[in-house]
């Protein structure tokens, strides 16, 4: 079982290494990187492309480990015992199964997406170090061991918002999602847009990396907001001359709403915009 990449998503190298040594070694895959890169996306690629079915957990600030495991719902087992129900002898009628029992039960492997852990609490991480290392956890109303019919490869995202406990690091195969180059951005372009204009790309690849580059920048547009910047120029049939002065210096470009997300990044560029133009 093997990822070699797929039509719709272009991986490195390195990061089709990292997915397939986290499969030999039977280990988490943590995944980093700057928002936008295709963490998340990654998990669907690699499900897509070794036909296993794909099961998310998207992990929110108020998410408690707990929940992925299962929940057991007391309160509809009071309702339907003052309403007389029959089915309130049995506890497993209120026991809601977490995406991680889902995924331990599956008759067949299964790709299972923890996204974004580092929302969480700084416990959450620790609270199931024993799940994801043993592959079983322990149902105490129904007096049952859950155990994986099946490891299921897992990867989990994190945009590093605050740091992972040492013990949980040491469970996982790591790997950080570098931003692409030119040329690698010019592939996952070309992934979404197959006719596109040559000039319209070099004009739209040199303002991109441009406003990366600039010194002072609070958020750095990402691979997602340019792709979604070249569908409103082609939408707007914008051409590539109005991505640039006529004497060739720096130009506010069309549509920057796409790629610079809060004022002080746009007031910022506009300074410097200005300066390059009188020559300072």
């Amino acid at each position: 079982m093997r990822f070699e990449g797929s039509n719709t998503y272009v991986a490195t190298d390195d990061l089709k290494l990292a997915v397939n040594a986290a499969i030999t070694l039977q280990r988490p895959l943590l995944i980093k990187g700057e928002p936008g890169t295709g963490k998340t996306l990654l998990a669907e690629e690699v499900a897509a492309s070794l036909g296993l079915e794909l099961m998310q957990w998207h992990i929110k600030s108020t998410t408690k480990a707990q929940q992925g495991l299962y929940e057991y719902d007391a309160v509809s087992r009071l309702r339907d015992s003052q309403l007389g129900e029959e089915r309130v002898k049995d506890i497993k009628n209120y026991i809601v199964k977490g995406v991680l029992w889902q995924a331990f039960e599956s008759e067949k492997p299964v790709v299972l997406l923890i996204d974004e852990i580092d929302k969480a609490d700084i416990e959450f991480p620790n609270d199931l170090l024993r799940e994801i290392d043993r592959m079983e956890f322990y149902c105490y109303e129904t007096k049952q061991l859950i155990k994986a019919t099946h490891r299921p490869i897992v990867i989990i995202t994190s945009n590093n918002e605050k740091e992972l406990p040492d013990a949980f690091l040491r469970r996982c195969f790591f790997h950080y999602i570098q931003f692409p180059d030119k040329a690698t951005m010019e592939s996952i372009v070309a992934v979404h847009f197959k006719n596109l204009k040559k000039d319209l790309l070099d004009a739209a690849m040199a303002s991109f990396f441009g406003i990366r580059a600039l010194p002072g920048l609070k958020k750095k547009p990402t691979t997602s907001e340019l792709i979604d910047w070249l569908r409103l120029l082609l939408a707007e049939d914008i051409p590539a001359s109005a991505l640039q002065a006529k004497d060739g210096k720096e130009a506010i470009p069309p549509m920057h709403g796409a790629l610079l997300k809060n004022e002080q990044d746009i007031d910022l560029f506009n300074r410097l915009v200005f300066m390059a133009r009188q020559g300072r």
